[in-house]
């Protein structure tokens, strides 16, 4: 099931110009509804479930039906995000509550540099076999 948003709890980020579940979204699907304060998905046939919106909205305000195999039919399911952590609260439809806790990245978006350390690709090279990574010595030609 998609993400819907919870109206009595979503505050639009108190009235910034773009929301956290905005910010986050990688399809591009929440939008702020000036008029009323309040955010929504404006396709939610495309919502691929990805729990960004949910793990990242301050007030709690968005959801998402969990699917079966997560938590049972009836279940809910309710992300607090820490400074290290994000701690996931299932509760199940005969009232049992179950939390678990997983780390979160800590690295601050994008100071990684996945090519530090590789060599510059040789655009001359591009036709042959092989990865820009691999050596004379690593390639196997058959």
């Amino acid at each position: 099931m998609p993400s819907f948003v919870m109206n009595e709890k979503c505050d639009g980020c108190k009235g910034q110009d773009k929301t956290a579940c905005m910010y986050i979204c990688p399809n591009d699907l929440m939008v702020l509804d000036k008029e009323r304060m309040k955010a929504y998905n404006q396709e939610p046939e495309q919502c691929w479930e990805c729990y960004n919106c949910v793990k990242i909205c301050p007030q709690q305000a968005i959801e998402i039906r969990t699917y079966a195999d997560f938590a049972p039919l009836g279940a809910s399911t309710i992300p607090m995000r820490g400074t290290d952590s994000i701690m996931w609260t299932i509760k199940f439809r005969n009232g049992v509550i179950k939390r678990f806790k997983f780390p979160i990245r800590l690295t601050p978006e994008g100071s990684i540099n996945p090519y530090a350390g590789k060599p510059e690709p040789n655009y001359d090279d591009i036709k042959k076999p092989g990865l820009f990574t691999q050596t004379a010595d690593q390639l196997v030609v058959k």
